[in-house]
């Protein structure tokens, strides 16, 4: 598969990015600049993490702006795969293309921990990989994590199955204690209606390495790698 990782002003997990997919599970992967309008033929389009145009205004509110946005905005409508990590979770929010926003965590603070996820939705592009019932493993780093939508908006994306991953507690728990930032119904990650478009507030790419002790991130990467494998078959 040939993933491309948009790079802007500010981004900061691009490079992780690109290592895990490149180095660890020999994708072919490119860099596309923020500037840049051609997406070079990808399959699949990677919003990384980071601080992009500094979080300025929004996170991820100047970035929808970016030349390239319009490219991937397009790539998306037309059904292609894009997935969108910490900011690139908010970028894609600002854009329309995933319902809801992300907003100030609820005490304030910016909050970089591992934290417990687990998979709602085990028919997804991001969760065939990962075991029924299993509990992940998986850092977070940000101060715009809340995740927030209307009740209605939350009703139908429950109903259509749009909750991809929750926050718990190490025993499982969809309790107060296992949410890390007071998202609406622990919500840790989306998609998109047709189920295209991704995003989490939790890093997978930093949780895909033997050597840093956790390599849960690669069920969610396997996971995305075999789901385009067999849509280009």
């Amino acid at each position: 598969m040939k993933f491309g990782v948009i790079i802007f002003p500010g981004s900061n997990c691009d490079h992780d990015m690109v290592y895990v997919l490149r180095d660890k599970l020999n994708q072919e992967v490119v860099e596309l600049w923020h500037k840049d309008t051609d997406l070079q033929s990808v399959d699949a389009i990677m919003l990384p993490g980071g601080f992009s145009y500094g979080d300025y205004l929004r996170s991820g509110a100047i970035a929808r702006y970016s030349p390239i946005m319009e490219s991937v905005i397009e790539f998306a409508n037309n059904g292609g795969f894009v997935f969108g990590v910490c900011n690139g979770f908010q970028v894609l929010c600002e854009t329309g293309l995933l319902p809801g926003a992300l907003l100030h965590n609820n005490d304030q603070k910016f909050i970089c921990k591992n934290q417990h996820i687990i998979a709602e939705q085990k028919h997804s592009a991001l969760t065939e990989y990962v075991p029924n019932g299993k509990i992940l493993t998986i850092p977070i780093a940000h101060g715009e994590g809340r995740y927030y939508a209307p009740k209605d908006v939350l009703a139908d994306m429950m109903q259509n199955h749009q909750i991809i991953f929750r926050y718990t507690n190490e025993d499982g728990d969809l309790s107060e204690d296992g949410n890390p930032n007071g998202s609406s119904m622990n919500i840790a990650g989306v998609c998109n209606l047709t189920g295209n478009v991704f995003g989490m507030m939790p890093h997978p790419e930093r949780a895909a390495d033997e050597d840093l002790g956790n390599t849960d991130g690669l069920m969610i990467l396997h996971s995305i790698i075999h789901h385009l494998e067999s849509k280009k078959a």
